[in-house]
């Protein structure tokens, strides 16, 4: 009977917690679905970055460490005595020669290239029925890229030793130069104005685009550098290396991949930390529940031991005491709730009597206010 009013008055207590909302837990003390969508969230983004992270840092080790080459006569030999013929991970740095045919810019005259990429976007506004805001996006509907062969070679027109480039759209940083740009507004009348308002996209317009890789512009390109048949190729490495054709020098080339390893490291920190922190704070409400229920476990003890010598003083029976009966006196009715921890466990007499500061009888809290008990 004792140990069904305790369970009452848990039952109270617990639903006193949830009301304040205290309790970041449920009563087993398992995480919330929150905190575990945190944690989970958190250690994949972790996993991920940290990925991400060690390929970049690999990539900028290898170009630190790729062997500079230059173009010029000796070239050819140094390569034939090489073993494999091949240099695994090299940097070389020329200029664009068109081995045969070249291509024309179809907007600008007297544009010569070896690449070239024609973009179409469509650019709309889009209503946002969250924010209420029109937010502006973009999307290509047409992209077309053409290639011919070409070669890298020596800034000195005297030297005749070129690098054939094979498989450039392989290659990262292909940073095409913008050689024509237009944009073409959408037609408007008040039916299509009305039309876009009901629909929530207001088309803006077509951006047309020509980027090329002209001929004559400076490139560097990182890879592969075999000799095959009197023909020098740079063609994309082996052994998961990072093939590059870029605009760019050496230099900017190997700025720009650093500082990519020092944004994904710093996000793979940040996430690292919050995903710790998380799991931290799972572990250390997992060992509060642990510790309250352990104590709570010894105050029933405590409670039923001082039961029983009270029952023992007053000469009475388990059996003739009311479930409701005052766990003080034994005698009255309960008739109060103590706040904040919620037992109703004591008569307004027996109340009046605990010793300052008031703290309840069961778990010793301290009572901040009293609620009668009405009972019909």
């Amino acid at each position: 009977m004792l140990l069904s009013v305790y369970f009452h008055e848990e039952v109270a207590l617990d639903s006193c917690r949830q009301d304040k909302g205290l309790h970041r837990m449920d009563s087993s003390g398992k995480p919330s679905t929150a905190q575990i969508v945190v944690l989970a969230t958190s250690s994949a983004l972790t996993a991920i970055f940290y990925s991400i992270y060690k390929n970049r840092a690999k990539t900028v080790s290898s170009l630190q460490e790729a062997k500079k080459v230059s173009i010029d006569q000796d070239l050819k030999n140094i390569l034939s005595e090489t073993p494999g013929r091949c240099i695994p991970y090299a940097v070389i740095e020329g200029v664009v020669r068109s081995v045969k045919d070249t291509l024309s810019s179809q907007f600008v005259e007297n544009c010569k290239g070896v690449v070239e990429r024609l973009t179409l976007k469509e650019e709309k506004m889009v209503w946002n029925r969250t924010t209420h805001l029109w937010n502006s996006t973009e999307k290509v509907i047409h992209q077309r890229t053409n290639t011919v062969p070409f070669a890298l070679g020596s800034h000195d027109e005297d030297i005749s030793t070129t690098v054939r480039v094979i498989r450039p759209l392989d290659a990262a940083e292909l940073n095409l130069e913008t050689t024509y740009e237009n944009f073409h507004p959408s037609a408007k009348s008040l039916s299509t104005v009305i039309g876009h308002f009901i629909s929530g996209e207001r088309p803006k317009g077509i951006h047309e685009t020509e980027e090329m890789l002209r001929v004559g512009d400076s490139v560097t390109g990182v890879g592969e550098l075999v000799l095959d048949n009197n023909l020098i190729k740079l063609q994309p490495p082996k052994a998961g290396l990072s093939y590059f054709l870029t605009r760019m020098d050496f230099e900017a080339l190997l700025r720009k991949q650093t500082t990519s390893v020092r944004v994904w490291r710093i996000l793979t920190v940040v996430f690292g930390v919050a995903a710790c922190s998380t799991l931290l704070f799972v572990l250390w409400r997992l060992y509060t529940h642990s510790r309250q229920s352990r104590k709570e476990r010894s105050m029933l003890e405590e409670f039923k031991e001082q039961q029983r010598r009270r029952m023992c003083e007053l000469n009475l029976e388990e059996s003739s005491l009311s479930p409701s009966s005052c766990t003080v006196c034994l005698s009255r009715e309960r008739s109060c709730v103590f706040l904040e921890c919620g037992h109703v466990c004591a008569c307004a007499q027996c109340y009046e009597g605990l010793t300052e500061p008031k703290r309840c009888p069961i778990c010793r809290a301290l009572i901040e206010r009293v609620v009668p008990l009405y009972t019909s």
